[in-house]
């Protein structure tokens, strides 16, 4: 069974940049292009099963959809640090450096289905989506304080790889023929490896690094959506905290010693709100959520401890707005633009302890299409750009600066930066088996 997740995992892991927060901002092509909102206007049954479960009521058919999407981003990791003699003084000339990321495409797929009965009220449906993650892999570079090699002060070569596997199973139930309501249970795998692990102690030889460890997340989405019959469409939907075991993370320092910690990590609590509006050739969605992050374990702590390890990444709560438009004056080819703007969770203070997880995407612009083939059958595809809008940036932090420089022991004179782009292209295909109608016939 762990074998069998693990090539899940690796099937859907998203190694991991097009997100707001660390939380992607759609999925699939169709939801993707639309900018992700899906909440009050379910384009496709991908959008409608991750962001309203209710939302999948409106599907008269059978339908199976698969996509996978090609990643690319370039993060830029930057730090300063005044120079200091002998005595410990400043001399007033300062030592920077700045290291590209050298991660590789990154694929992204995910897989949905919906389907009920002609006589039925309910709807029902399965999906396993990637729907989280960070990752970097900064090479070690002696031209750069905050990562060069440990036994100079840095933290040498710098990589993170999260990724979180989402299994859900939805219920929708028509309470009328405009209002419906949806449950969704999720069930979760995630996987992550750090190197350095700053969540563990610092020995004389640095901070260890770990082997890639796992651990298993539960929680669930409700969801309303209601059909104005006119054109106008609105839903809203609560995803839980995914609460998850503690990581077990197995270290080994510079020295070849080995120790253990554990992490908490959840994957925060969501609430999503949207409207949508169709006329003629026209479909338009806009949503909006707040991501709970700083009531989530892992998230809502920051800090060093007693031992000099950290506590936490330190995030704020954060803004999401989605926007799509579809067009679909064109025989066969409906066309599709998105824009999804989000607020950025880490403040200055602690960009620091946030290097392993520096994919912060502000402003993401995508388009769309698909090819209808057959009545069965239709091709989708997209294109995502994305932008961190400027460089996050702060101090560089030491425990043994704490009793000059609290709360966190910011080095005077110090910075750390890091800003990103990013672009993925995304292809998709779905099969209708069968229409309600045709399964009264």
């Amino acid at each position: 069974m762990r074998n069998f997740l693990s090539i899940l995992v690796f099937l859907f892991s998203i190694a991991l940049y097009s997100q707001a927060g660390h939380i992607m901002q759609g999925v699939g092509s169709v939801n993707m292009s639309m900018g992700g909102a899906a909440t009050g206007q379910p384009t496709d049954i991908s959008g409608a099963l991750h962001w309203n479960p209710a939302a999948i009521s409106t599907f008269d058919e059978d339908i199976l959809k698969v996509d996978i999407g090609f990643f690319f981003s370039s993060p830029e990791l930057s730090s300063t640090v005044p120079v200091f003699n002998e005595m410990g003084e400043p001399t007033g000339q300062f030592f920077s450096g700045v290291t590209e990321d050298d991660r590789g495409v990154s694929p992204l797929p995910n897989l949905a289905m919906v389907w009920g009965a002609s006589d039925s009220k309910s709807t029902f449906g399965a999906s396993a989506f990637g729907i989280s993650g960070f990752g970097v892999t900064f090479p070690e570079n002696a031209s750069n304080p905050i990562n060069a090699p440990q036994n100079f002060g840095g933290f040498g070569r710098i990589e993170s790889d999260y990724s979180l596997l989402q299994l859900s199973f939805s219920w929708a139930y028509q309470l009328s023929d405009q209002f419906s309501i949806g449950l969704q249970p999720n069930f979760n795998y995630a996987t992550l490896e750090l190197m350095p692990n700053p969540t563990a102690n610092p020995t004389a030889f640095g901070y260890p690094s770990t082997d890639k460890a796992t651990a298993l997340g539960f929680g669930g989405q409700i969801g309303l959506f209601y059909d104005t019959g006119v054109g106008f469409k609105f839903g809203t939907s609560y995803k839980t905290v995914q609460s998850f075991g503690d990581f077990e993370l197995e270290n080994t320092y510079l020295n070849g010693a080995t120790a253990t910690n554990e992490l908490a990590l959840d994957y925060p609590a969501i609430w999503s709100f949207g409207a949508g509006f169709s006329e003629g050739d026209f479909d338009i969605a806009l949503d909006y959520r707040l991501v709970d992050y700083e009531n989530t374990d892992g998230f809502s702590e920051t800090g060093w401890t007693q031992t000099a390890s950290v506590s936490g990444f330190g995030w704020k709560n954060i803004s999401i707005i989605s926007a799509g438009v579809q067009y679909k004056g064109v025989d066969k080819l409906p066309l599709r633009v998105g824009y999804t703007y989000s607020s950025n969770p880490i403040e200055s203070d602690v960009a620091f302890f946030n290097v392993p997880a520096t994919a912060i995407i502000e402003n993401a612009f995508q388009f769309g299409l698909s090819y209808e083939v057959s009545h069965c059958i239709k091709l989708d595809g997209m294109f995502h750009y994305g932008s961190s809008a400027g460089a996050t940036s702060g101090p560089l932090l030491n425990p043994m600066f704490i009793s000059n420089f609290p709360p966190y022991g910011a080095i005077p004179g110090s910075e750390v930066s890091y800003d990103m782009t990013t672009s993925m292209v995304m292809v998709g295909a779905s099969y209708t088996f069968k229409t309600k109608t045709e399964d009264t016939d």
